[in-house]
């Protein structure tokens, strides 16, 4: 994902398929799919391939462009950042093509332009620390930019969001994501939500999209190759943590799921990169 913090002037961020979005001093814009993207000064301005420009390198994780043709000066921050956990796949594909927060005005978010400040300064000076300063500070804004669109949007009314705001499937949600070993049922679900089995079962797809069981089951899988991405673990040690009784059942289900077996999945997957 990228995320953009607008420090000084304005811009305008394209995407194909999306209308221009105007990005003023205190903007806080996030592009969660990858997508290429435009940032010009003007709607329908040739841009310049980002890798075609002059990058001052500053540090391993921080580097500096600076370009133009003598206009109105715009300063930004660009982040690069990657949810690694379970989750994020569900959390990242409910997202909208672009997130955007105006925060520099004040009121009560007044905290969010204090800390847009903050990170500027740090920017300009990179102090000692300031390369971690910089990235904690952001990685709390994308958190909170997200928070935001859950909070605000019509969008996070429907689908996994708001079955994890559901009193009740949320309950029976967060009990799978806690021990996701567990030996669930359908009715032990049930059980935890509160609810009759017959109910649960029709809310639960109604709502999400899909079966409580696949939900289960889907979980585990995507909870297992980020451990095995992350660790050293046996795929039996990795097995039992999700919830498989042998690592026969486990590597086939893996396999359904993602078109590799564990072990050659775990080899292919790319180098780790910085948080921010």
């Amino acid at each position: 994902m990228m995320f953009h913090i607008v420090t000084a002037g304005h811009c305008w961020l394209e995407i194909d398929g999306s209308e221009p979005v105007r990005l003023e001093r205190g903007s806080l814009a996030l592009v969660p799919h990858g997508q290429g993207h435009h940032l010009v000064d003007e709607p329908g301005r040739k841009a310049v391939p980002f890798f075609d420009l002059p990058i001052e390198r500053i540090t391993e994780r921080y580097e500096r462009l600076t370009w133009g043709g003598g206009g109105a000066t715009c300063r930004l921050l660009c982040v690069v950042v990657r949810f690694d956990h379970a989750a994020a796949e569900r959390l990242v594909a409910a997202l909208p093509p672009v997130l955007q927060i105006d925060a520099w005005a004040g009121g009560d978010d007044r905290w969010l332009a204090d800390t847009l400040q903050f990170i500027a300064r740090e920017a300009e000076t990179l102090r000692p620390g300031g390369e971690t300063v910089i990235t904690r500070l952001a990685d709390i804004l994308v958190i909170q930019m997200i928070r935001h669109w859950i909070e605000t949007e019509a969008d996070a009314e429907s689908g996994w969001f708001a079955a994890l705001r559901d009193e009740q499937l949320g309950r029976a949600i967060a009990a799978i994501h806690r021990k996701p070993a567990a030996h669930w049922t359908l009715a032990s679900l049930a059980n935890t939500a509160f609810m009759s089995r017959s109910a649960f079962a029709a809310r639960f797809t109604e709502v999400v999209g899909e079966p409580a069981m696949r939900y289960l089951a889907r979980w585990r899988l995507q909870l297992a190759r980020t451990i095995l991405r992350e660790g050293d673990d046996t795929l039996g040690m990795v097995a039992e943590r999700v919830g498989y009784g042998s690592e026969a059942s486990f590597c086939r289900a893996f396999k359904r799921e993602f078109g590799l077996p564990p072990g050659k999945d775990r080899r292919a997957a790319p180098a780790p990169m910085l948080a921010s």
